[in-house]
């Protein structure tokens, strides 16, 4: 899978109207962009019904679920749905897998108590799904954060997907996977050199993150404490959360990604009034240079 270093994580990619979605698909991957990554979460689409759908309406890009939740399809139903996609779009597209966090698992009248149990007996489903399906091959990765859920990431998938993460996490979880393992870190990021402007955006963007227990521990791994999550974010967490400044600015936090053992990154540019596709769009095209991105030609 030839994917390059770069590619772009947006919610409205799985939540915007189909036809502007599939837009922005096309102009990313004329930007040169290697992937793009569909979530799941309140109110978006079906994510994988959306890759896709991006998936047709694009040439060379891959589409990754970042992420798929695995409370919202049994392994099986998860299984063949990769499958087909990977039949379909040969070596275009990733799976995304991941347990979500508990408020959004009981919505769905779940129990999140044992969320490594629960992704370990998923993929043991799956796994034993696979001899019904023709194993295109797809990459498997798992939402992956702390230690153990990127051992099992190392042990049972093809790699990881994280998320609100700085490149001290992205050294952290190489460590842990080892070098045979995908690390797809995604990376929210700001073109504006205005410092209030930025933050504003970025603490606007990690509101909902800072009330999910996932993410918090995680960070107090990191050695954040309680004083950068309270009144949405000190200037030191915003600003290793999110990478603002000119393009070459934001393209130095991604190479800081990619230095610490990221395969690929995933940016997500963040709107001044939350997420915009025709913002994210301008912000790509200023950023796509300092990437040293080819535009496509088809």
């Amino acid at each position: 899978m030839e994917i390059g270093h770069v590619g772009v994580w947006h919610p409205l990619l799985n939540t915007a109207p189909v036809g502007a979605a599939r837009s922005a698909a096309v102009e990313i991957e004329r930007l040169g962009y290697g992937s793009v990554w569909v979530h799941e979460g309140p109110g978006s689409g079906e994510p994988l019904v959306s890759a896709g759908l991006l998936l047709a309406a694009t040439h060379r890009l891959a589409v990754g679920t970042g992420i798929a939740n695995l409370w919202a399809r049994d392994a099986m139903a998860m299984a063949a749905a990769a499958e087909t996609l990977g039949d379909a779009f040969p070596g275009r597209f990733l799976l995304g897998v991941g347990v979500s966090h508990a408020p959004l698992v009981a919505s769905r009248g779940h129990d999140y108590g044992r969320p490594l149990a629960a992704m370990r007996s998923y993929l043991d489903a799956m796994d034993e799904a696979a001899p019904l399906l023709s194993r295109t091959g797809v990459p498997r990765l798992l939402a992956a954060l702390r230690p153990r859920m990127l051992e099992l990431a190392r042990d049972r998938a093809d790699g990881a997907h994280s998320y609100l993460v700085p490149p001290e996490h992205t050294a952290r979880a190489r460590e842990i996977l080892g070098p045979g393992r995908l690390l797809i870190p995604e990376q929210a990021v700001v073109v504006a050199t205005d410092p209030a402007r930025a933050r504003a955006a970025a603490r606007a963007h990690m509101a909902v993150y800072l009330t999910l227990p996932n993410y918090l521990n995680n960070l107090r791994e990191l050695g954040f404490t309680d004083d950068d999550f309270a009144g949405g974010g000190s200037d030191r967490l915003t600003d290793a959360l999110v990478a603002w400044g000119d393009p070459e600015t934001v393209a130095r936090r991604v190479r800081d990604h990619l230095d610490a053992g990221a395969d690929h990154v995933a940016i997500q540019p963040l709107g001044a009034g939350g997420p915009d596709l025709a913002d994210a769009l301008t912000q790509l095209r200023a950023l796509a240079p300092a990437f040293d991105l080819q535009p496509a030609t088809t």
